[in-house]
């Protein structure tokens, strides 16, 4: 049943197209691009404001850009298991400053660790379509074996 009711449909499509192709096909001056310049649709400008396009924006600065510090040579070799805590001020210029909250106990880790951060670059974060201040905390656990 289900296989002569698809035929069925198929052949009325078929018929319902035919008059159109035999139409086209006899009538030649519908190919020329002129005879379509009424066929082109333009639209305006679609801008949409307040609509959270990326919500990672949103929420806080995006890093772009998260180049990780090193262990520096006079700790080469030894056994580390240090972290450090900063928080992360980026303008609305995506200008960013470095805040230590908690330093790591070896101050080479803290300022290789400032060094990186101080490289890392941001896509401010977003109110809407407008750029404001935000901030973020980061913190890096640096271990060796």
């Amino acid at each position: 049943m289900r296989a002569s009711g698809g035929g069925v449909l198929h052949c009325a499509l078929c018929v319902c197209l035919w008059p159109a192709v035999v139409h086209a096909a006899t009538d030649d001056e519908a190919t020329h691009e002129s005879d379509h310049q009424e066929d082109i649709l333009e639209l305006p400008e679609v801008h949409v404001h307040g609509l959270p396009l990326n919500k990672d924006q949103q929420q806080g600065p995006v890093p772009r850009s998260t180049p990780w510090p090193g262990i520096p040579p006079t700790l080469d070799g030894k056994v580390i298991d240090d972290w450090m805590k900063v928080r992360m001020l980026v303008s609305k210029e995506a200008k960013v400053t470095v805040v230590v909250l908690e330093p790591a106990q070896h101050r080479e880790l803290t300022q290789s660790g400032i060094a990186a951060l101080k490289k890392w670059t941001f896509d401010p974060q977003m109110n809407g379509d407008d750029p404001v201040d935000g901030e973020l905390t980061v913190r890096i656990h640096f271990r060796t074996r």
